[in-house]
Formats: structure tokens, C-alpha cells, sequence
């Protein structure tokens, strides 16, 4: 069994998507939560990125995510601000909480790791039952534009401390039927040509269809469901690239 968001895929995460980097996302969330007085529910929460600027603006956010180290990186963000909020290991499609939600949000594209349809479809009933009546979904999706096995990419990172941290990125299967591919991701950490780490990572990824994941979400249950596209509020997709983000609401 290959590593997920094992050590230092969580490493270079933080790297690559540090806290105070943005794609719009974090605005776009800013503003659609900034009416939210209640508690909000991040899963797939990572190491913060979304999570400690909305914090900062004073929002009630609870994070978990199924890999531990990336928590671990998510605290210590945390710590360093001065913030302590909720965080928890958890699955996104079993995770059971007492706490009733105003806002579930999944930014950047995270619920696409749930690569099985099953496991997806029980998580977003899942995010369903955790949201109070009339509390909102915000979820993003992309679709995939890559669908070549075999080709390789890679790309380079420098830690703080001078070590150089390199991924070998491939797909090994496409499932057209199913609707998700699989990578294999090899990291490599290297201090003055030595090398010190290494880890391999299994990497899935689903897609959907923009109109096929709206009809998912109105058969969960949810309704008044506005589709954007590259965080413009109600702006419909026009092109493959584009960030597609759901907002749905669960009204009960």
C-alpha cells in the first residue's frame, strides 16, 4: 500500500501552497461565509490554507482531514498565529460529529480524492446531515485535462533549511467508466546530493460532469444550488480549465 499525504508530500504541500497564498479562493470563501455567525465545517482541511485566513477574519471553523501529517503541519500554522481551532483526523464520508454546521466548505478541489463513487456519494450525504436547515454547501471541483498514461512530469522545491525536495509525477490507469485516474507520485528529498528521503504516493482523482455533480447534489437533497466558475459568483463555466465551485443549500 503506497503513502498519502505521507510525510513529505505534506512537506511539500505547505511549500507549494503556503498559508497566504491565494487563487481567488480565499476572497471568494471570505465572502460568501462573511455572513456565517455559526459554526463552519472544513473537511480535507490540509495545512490551513483556506482555513487560517478565515479564522483571522473572526469565522468558527472546525478542519479534519484523514492524513496526520498534514494536521501536524495545519497546528503548527496554527500555533504561529496564535490560533487554536478543532482539528481532527477524520474521513469525509464517515466522520460523525454532535455539532450542527451553518457552512460545510471543500475548497481546492480536495473531494475529488474520494475517487471511489460510493465513498463520494456517502460523503456528501455525510456533509448533508451535518448542516442545519438552510446551512450551505461550497464545494470545488475541476476537471481533469490530462487523461495521458505514462507521461511524466516533475518539478522541484527548496526547504528553508537548503535541502531540495523533488516529484516525479506519472498516471499509471485511467478509468473512463468510473471516471477517475491514478498517479504514482515519487518524492525525493536531497541535502548536498545526497540522497536523504524518499516516498512513494499513490495519488486518485474523480471527475464529474458540471451538470452530472449539480444532479448529484439535488438527488442528496440539496437545492438553490448556484455554480461558479473561477470564483465569480454565479458565473457558469466556459471552458475545461476553470475552477467550478457548488453552492447548495440544505434546507430540511
Amino acid at each position: 500500500m503506497l503513502g498519502y499525504y505521507s510525510k513529505l508530500s505534506s512537506e511539500v504541500y505547505d511549500i507549494d501552497k503556503y498559508v497566504g497564498l491565494s487563487f481567488g479562493d480565499v476572497e471568494f470563501y471570505s465572502d460568501r461565509l462573511a455572513s456565517c455567525t455559526g459554526n463552519i465545517l472544513e473537511p480535507g482541511v490540509g495545512t490551513g490554507r483556506i482555513l487560517i485566513p478565515l479564522l483571522e477574519k473572526g469565522l468558527k471553523i472546525d478542519g479534519f482531514d484523514v492524513s496526520n501529517e498534514m494536521l501536524k503541519i495545519c497546528r503548527n500554522n496554527c500555533e504561529k498565529r496564535g490560533l487554536n481551532p478543532k482539528l481532527f483526523e477524520g474521513n469525509m464520508e464517515s466522520v460523525s460529529l454532535e455539532t450542527e454546521y451553518e457552512a460545510v466548505i471543500v475548497p481546492t478541489g480536495t473531494f475529488l480524492l474520494l475517487h471511489k463513487r460510493e465513498d463520494s456519494l456517502s460523503a456528501l450525504r455525510n456533509f448533508y446531515n451535518h448542516l442545519s436547515d438552510g446551512g450551505r454547501l461550497i464545494i470545488d471541483i475541476f476537471l481533469q485535462t490530462d487523461l495521458t498514461v505514462g507521461n511524466v512530469s516533475t518539478r522541484t522545491w527548496e526547504t528553508q533549511n537548503g535541502c531540495m525536495i523533488t516529484l516525479e509525477s506519472k498516471i499509471v490507469e485511467v478509468d473512463y467508466i468510473s471516471q477517475y485516474t491514478i498517479s504514482h507520485n515519487r518524492y525525493e528529498k536531497w541535502n548536498n546530493g545526497e540522497l536523504i528521503q524518499t516516498e512513494l504516493e499513490r495519488f486518485p482523482l474523480r471527475w464529474y460532469g458540471v451538470e452530472e455533480f449539480k444532479t448529484i447534489l439535488e438527488q442528496i437533497g440539496f437545492e438553490e444550488i448556484v455554480i461558479s466558475a473561477d470564483y465569480k459568483h454565479g458565473k457558469y463555466p466556459t471552458n475545461s480549465t476553470q475552477t467550478i465551485t457548488f453552492e447548495a443549500v440544505a434546507n430540511k
